[in-house]
């Protein structure tokens, strides 16, 4: 096909984003009846992405009924904050002080203080309990937190079995929070794993469930136990980390999959919920290379849990500004996205001259352009790190677009997200060099 068929093919399927009220109507067509929508982000740090993504899950909860809104964060720092939305006594901005852990600017930034401002709104105009919303981390970073608060949880309501938990728990007193220093002495055969503690303390909650919640709120022992999940499955992954391969990657990607399910049981049968994650977790990774090392991930799982009633829609941009470090722990900084490189799906709709757009991928009503849409091409993932030096090894994959996203929302030109703390390093943009693409 001529790239200028392609691209008026292109312009014919999408649905432009103009800021009227009703842009996003298309993307609600396409959920439907789902129970769940993953909303992905091409970087962990654009406005744009942030704001889109809270724009649809207001409408999904107001005319959907969603009431989990699940996010690519700790268990215990979102809990925090959805302690707040649900009407706790303190401010948003202190909702978000657990988020204390690299990379800080991810979730404390102004778009999601906004958001859970506009949430915890909704939820105090809802008489009904059942109609609020809640907001929830899916990730497992959160070892020695996540133990803490299965401690202090136990210290009120047994401590007998407080006592308990401190014992078995102590097996990791000696790394000071340092998780991944006890995953690599594990694999260097220097010490024995604490596996057997961090699961015995969660089958003991699990078996005390029923006794705890005559005296607790039930959504308190369920937060204790998927802190003591978390325990479990943390463990675990900073053990597998230093193994190499796709392992500690699958791992995860499965404790945030059983995690969503695990709220979704709690919540019951027509709870629905609507996810928070980069492009990479929540495109199907069979669609793309990461399927060729062995990495499966969120969107591969949860459509082969939820089918049909699951829905995928990725983000993408071609240039303008990002949030991101120069180094793993390193403070955020305001890079330039630098322009997109050939043969990318990015640079194709940067092409098309239409400056924000929603393509349906799931119903393409033009055969051609379904047909192409199926075709390999890179895609950029811009993460925590940004290295624009290395930009084609560091940021692309190959990816087939139908696939791997039910929707695709585009964002030709977008803006750093800005975090709430004050960085120095993030107040200087970067200059591109002007031989980019073709300097070294």
């Amino acid at each position: 096909m001529a790239e200028a068929e392609l691209l008026n093919r292109i312009r014919a399927a999408v649905h432009p984003v103009t800021g009227t009220a009703s842009e996003l109507d298309r993307v609600m067509e396409l959920v439907g009846d789902a129970r769940v929508l993953l909303l992905g982000e091409a970087t962990h740090g654009t406005a744009e992405f942030y704001r889109e993504r809270a724009h649809i899950t207001e409408r999904l909860v107001r005319e959907k009924g969603f009431t989990i809104v699940a996010v690519e964060a700790d268990w215990p720092d979102a809990y925090r904050v959805n302690r707040y939305v649900r009407g706790a006594a303190e401010s948003a901005g202190e909702s978000l002080s657990d988020f204390e852990r690299f990379p800080i600017w991810m979730w404390r930034n102004r778009e999601v203080l906004d958001f859970i401002r506009r949430l915890r709104n909704y939820n105090d105009s809802q008489n009904d309990p059942a109609r609020k919303a809640g907001f929830y981390g899916l990730d497992l970073y959160s070892l020695f937190s996540s133990m803490a608060a299965v401690i202090d949880f136990l210290e009120e309501i047994d401590p007998e079995a407080a006592t308990a938990a401190r014992y078995r728990y102590s097996c990791f007193d000696m790394y000071a929070d340092e998780a991944q220093v006890y995953g690599y002495m594990v694999t260097a055969g220097l010490i024995e794993a604490c596996e057997e503690q961090a699961v015995q303390q969660l089958l003991e909650l699990r078996r005390n469930r029923a006794e705890y919640t005559r005296f607790v709120p039930e959504d308190e022992v369920f937060y204790a136990e998927q802190n003591a999940l978390v325990a479990k499955n943390a463990e675990q992954y900073y053990r597998t980390m230093y193994r190499g391969g796709a392992a500690s990657w699958n791992l995860r990607d499965r404790h945030m999959v059983e995690t969503l399910q695990e709220l979704l049981n709690y919540f019951g049968p027509d709870a629905k919920a609507v996810v928070w994650e980069h492009n990479s977790h929540i495109g199907d990774a069979r669609a793309t290379s990461m399927s060729d090392r062995g990495e499966l991930n969120v969107g591969q799982l949860v459509r082969q849990r939820f089918g049909d009633q699951a829905v995928l829609i990725g983000f993408g941009t071609y240039t303008g500004t990002v949030t991101a470090a120069s180094g793993w722990d390193a403070p955020p900084e305001r890079k330039v996205v630098r322009p997109a490189l050939p043969n990318s799906w990015e640079l194709l709709f940067h092409q098309t001259g239409v400056p924000k757009f929603f393509l349906p991928l799931r119903d393409l009503a033009d055969p051609q352009l379904a047909n192409f849409v199926e075709t390999r091409r890179l895609e950029r993932a811009i993460g925590v790190l940004y290295l624009p030096e290395t930009e084609r090894i560091s940021h692309y994959f190959s990816a087939r677009l139908r696939p791997q996203f039910d929707g695709y929302l585009w964002f030709d030109r977008t803006e750093a997200v800005a975090p709430l703390e004050h960085f120095p390093e993030w107040e200087e943009v970067e200059e591109v060099p002007e031989t980019y693409p073709f300097g070294l």
